[in-house]
């Protein structure tokens, strides 16, 4: 894949700009680990009291990864990673300890609240683009996270924290037509009235593949409004996301369409009484819509004019009311109380196709009832079972005791009805030993569930077929972790085992693979290991690196090793961070070969990513820095089983140079 800006040319270009501020190209080693983790526990911890098995970058570390999708960052998180896949509009598909599927086994917050939907189950098909530019920071739960947080923290939590009290405004070109542009707003009144705003703009033409030329470009729009007064805190958001051609539904064309979008609301307020009790209450809603449609048969097959495109044009809606009361008695024991409600409903479940038959109701391949172009179908009737709603209740506790200066226990407890559906009880227990100042022990065990969503109940198209009679997907998690630190370097190691229970899987309902159902089909168990580590070499270097390896063969073909590594060196007003991201090899046979003499089995070899970040700081208000991903232009596949041949293309290398100005 060649690409339109040569390297050197940006280069040359940055060489005469002016450079970044402070924060974003001095990170110091100290500030790598002194981080404070909340999503585990909703307490204020540190790596070493964490309960859970966690990962954090703040905004200074996600800049220098040069990423600009915030799913990438699980590229750099032991036991997950983030490949293009194909579902609707080939969005992100994450990979979270073993387990690669479409259903959604990783919960996506911002801000704490929900971007899983009830249609689909995950995040990244109505926000398959949220820029890095807005964010401040990014938690990730390795594992469980049920007792908490209940569905879909099924092999993990990420939770993305937008920017608060920033003033910046970003601007980027890069290679492909690629132009970005981002403002962050704070503003404080003297009534203690404070609003902040962060809005992003992306848009790139994407890479040419096939032999038809086909691009994936990305056209990805953010805005959010936050007002915080007194102890009450609103905010909206909006994002938009659209990714066109490349493959949507198995098939790869200019004519593919894909446009999701997301609108957020958050009111929340904070109460306290006698200084040891506080109760925060909040409301979020949430509506998820999607237009995309892909190419399921070509013109040459289908020996007509035009080809057959067909997709969802869907809409989801999520209420819900959570009250949560923490309980602090003194240093020793902390108390967390919580109820929640949460009413789901896809709302709308249109079809968006370019072959109907008006007089039937039904598509209908043939020249006749081609439309003339892509149309959006209501009513569609065999989409109406779709259309439902779902109720759950849930009440929750958790308990933090120090037993003495060198034990603290963690123990929670969550049950959740979801109403007609199915209920499911998620104890988790942690016991963290401080066997001296450098080493830390922890034994933790969790269990998590995932409820299917309607597409899995419902679902009646060319592609899938809905199962009714689904069960909720279950979770045994048992973690031992070795925590050790001291001040020039930092090693995490995590021995866990998974036990699975009702798993859901897409079941082929013919022999051509065609078309797929759904069923609780599996019941496995998943062992692995995690590393991560830090070193500090010099006051002005460090390096760390990711490691994970699995005893099992991953469910679904999947990486069974991978790994990253990180390299950062500041010289002066000069920072330089190059990474570099592992994967090893899979090869995936059919049980039965394709009729074909030109098919070859899913091989790909194991590789090297590597990225570059290059900084320049001049003041302390402005700065540029040119990012580069994939430095060498590595042609990669991921596999995918609805392909013919397993295969889909990954990104090649992706150029851009980034002007920050703060004020």
């Amino acid at each position: 894949m060649k690409k339109t800006i040569p390297l050197i040319f940006l280069f040359s270009f940055c060489l005469s700009a002016a450079a970044s501020q402070d924060e974003l190209f001095e990170l110091s080693f100290e500030e790598l680990l002194d981080v404070n983790i909340t999503l585990a526990t909703k307490t204020v911890e540190t790596p070493t009291s964490v309960p859970s098995s966690t990962t954090v970058f703040n905004r200074q570390h996600i800049q220098l990864l040069g990423v600009a999708n915030v799913y990438e960052l699980m590229n750099f998180v032991p036991g997950m990673q983030s490949t293009r896949g194909d579902w609707v509009g080939a969005v992100p598909k994450e990979h979270a300890r073993g387990i690669y599927l479409d259903s959604g086994n990783v919960l996506v917050m911002l801000n704490g609240q929900r971007l899983n939907d009830a249609s689909f189950g995950k995040a990244s098909v109505y926000a398959p683009f949220i820029p890095v530019e807005i964010i401040e920071r990014v938690e990730f739960i390795r594992g469980p996270g049920s007792a908490l947080y209940g569905s879909n923290a099924f092999l993990g939590v990420m939770n993305i924290v937008t920017k608060k009290g920033a003033n910046q405004v970003m601007a980027a070109v890069g290679d492909n037509g690629m132009y970005q542009g981002a403002v962050s707003l704070h503003k404080a009144f003297d009534n203690g009235l404070t609003v902040q705003a962060n809005t992003s703009l992306y848009r790139d033409d994407g890479d040419k593949y096939f032999e038809a030329q086909v691009r994936d470009p990305v056209d990805g729009r953010f805005l959010e409004i936050e007002f915080n007064w007194d102890n009450w805190r609103f905010a909206i958001h909006n994002t938009e996301t659209r990714l066109d051609e490349f493959i949507n539904l198995s098939g790869e064309s200019k004519d593919n369409r894909h446009t999701s979008r997301n609108l957020g609301v958050q009111l929340e307020v904070n109460s306290s009484w006698h200084n040891s009790i506080t109760n925060t209450t909040r409301l979020d809603f949430i509506k998820h819509d999607i237009k995309s449609a892909g190419l399921i048969a070509s013109a040459e097959v289908l020996q007509l004019e035009n080809g057959f495109f067909v997709g969802p044009r869907w809409q989801s809606r999520d209420l819900t009311l959570n009250s949560e009361t923490v309980y602090t008695y003194d240093e020793s024991l902390n108390v967390i109380f919580g109820a929640e409600y949460s009413w789901e409903e896809q709302s709308r479940a249109d079809v968006y196709t370019n072959y109907y038959n008006a007089e039937t109701g039904q598509i209908f391949v043939d020249e006749p009832y081609f439309l003339g172009g892509l149309q959006v179908i209501s009513n569609h009737e065999p989409f109406k079972p779709l259309e439902a709603s779902f109720d759950s209740y849930a009440v929750y506790t958790q308990l933090k005791y120090v037993l003495s200066e060198s034990i603290t226990m963690f123990t929670g407890l969550r049950y959740d009805d979801v109403v007609d559906i199915d209920r499911k009880l998620s104890p988790r227990l942690a016991l963290i030993y401080q066997f001296n100042p450098v080493h830390t022990f922890k034994l933790q065990y969790g269990e998590a569930f995932r409820v299917p969503v309607s597409n899995e109940l419902y679902s009646n198209d060319e592609v899938t077929s809905g199962n009714p009679s689904l069960k909720a997907e279950y979770l045994k998690t048992t973690e031992l972790v070795w925590h050790a630190k001291n001040n020039n370097w930092q090693i995490d190691l995590v021995l866990f085992d998974n036990e699975l229970e009702d798993f859901i899987n897409l079941i082929p309902v013919d022999e051509a693979q065609s078309r797929f159902t759904f069923d609780n089909v599996f019941e496995t168990s998943m062992q692995g290991l995690e590393f991560s580590g830090t070193l500090h070499i010099s006051d002005n270097t460090w390096l760390s690196s990711t490691f994970t390896q699995y005893i099992d063969l991953p469910f679904n073909p999947s990486y069974k090793k991978f790994g990253s590594l990180v390299f950062n060196h500041r010289h002066g007003d000069i920072q330089y961070s190059f990474n570099g991201i592992w994967r090893d090899s899979i090869t995936v046979i059919p049980a039965v070969l394709p009729d074909d003499p030109e098919f070859s089995p899913y091989h790909q070899p194991s590789h090297w990513l590597f990225g570059s970040t290059v900084s320049w700081k001049v003041d302390e208000k402005q700065g540029v820095a040119l990012q580069v991903q994939n430095l060498f232009d590595k042609s990669t596949d991921a596999f995918d089983p609805r392909r013919y041949d397993g295969r889909v293309p990954q990104k090649g290398r992706q150029i851009r140079l980034r002007y920050t100005y703060d004020f």
